[in-house]
């Protein structure tokens, strides 16, 4: 089943048969039915960072079945990419995780910002390369795994859209380490937060802005801005706020002030 809506999007909930499906192919009942992905692990003998259900994801894309896809851009993408208001010059560098297709990727591009898209599944990534080649000068493609990739160097700025919501809570934490190590000091994170509730299974999972802030703040984040996605797809709309975070360069300066 592929995206219905390329325009509008999808819903991203229970109520949507896509998602439902994605949930079984994920990382089977277990996960799909709300189980502490720790517990998952612990009767595996996995870790955490081992449990990336990378072939689930694959069979989403395989299938078709990738209702967070819009088939193009995200429009709150494409404002930010014209708002002026994202690092360029002297070759900055962002970091677009969980970037499936890539358009987000390319539409973040442009003179003096270089964009690394990185997703787990080699088939989103294989057809980000494919539908992108003819202009791929200002960024490019990694088929790893977030939590264990390890860059050339440092970003500038990290864009997050339907990927923290895509973890049990359970690996949020680990989701903010990996910001943070990720992100070089004073370096900025855009969140652009899809809160999903009432949902008894994931993903998506249950999120709330309290949450990020749970995992993001002990590790020096600090919210410059948060305001509603008022572009937001219409299946979407008042469930998506976005916000931006510093990663501040000495955090024990902002514990001690508080």
């Amino acid at each position: 089943m592929a995206s219905t809506a390329v325009a509008g999007g999808q819903v991203l909930d229970a109520s949507n048969p896509a998602v439902a499906r994605v949930r079984q192919l994920i990382c089977g009942p277990e996960y799909s039915q709300g189980t502490s992905l720790l517990a998952i692990c612990a009767s595996s003998m996995q870790t955490i960072s081992d449990y990336s259900c990378a072939d689930g994801w694959s069979r989403c894309w395989e299938e078709g079945v990738t209702p967070w896809d819009l088939g193009q851009p995200t429009p709150a993408v494409v404002q930010l990419a014209k708002s002026g208001t994202l690092p360029s010059g002297d070759a900055a560098t962002v970091l677009v995780p969980g970037c499936g297709a890539g358009y987000d990727v390319v539409a973040l591009s442009g003179p003096g910002r270089f964009v690394v898209g990185l997703d787990i599944c080699e088939s989103a990534v294989a057809k980000a390369k494919q539908w992108s080649a003819a202009d791929g000068s200002l960024f490019a493609f990694v088929a790893a795994d977030f939590f264990t990739w390890e860059p050339p160097e440092l970003f500038d700025l990290i864009f997050d859209y339907t990927f923290f919501c895509a973890f049990h809570p359970s690996m949020r934490p680990a989701w903010a380490k990996r910001m943070a190590d990720l992100l070089k000091p004073n370096g900025e994170l855009i969140t652009l937060m899809y809160l999903a509730e009432g949902q008894e299974a994931g993903p998506p999972f249950n999120t709330t802005v309290l949450d990020y802030e749970e995992v993001l703040k002990p590790l020096g984040f600090v919210i410059t801005c948060i305001q509603d996605n008022d572009v937001a797809v219409k299946p979407r709309q008042g469930m998506e706020k976005i916000a931006r975070w510093k990663r501040m360069a000495n955090p024990n300066t902002l514990n001690s002030a508080e």
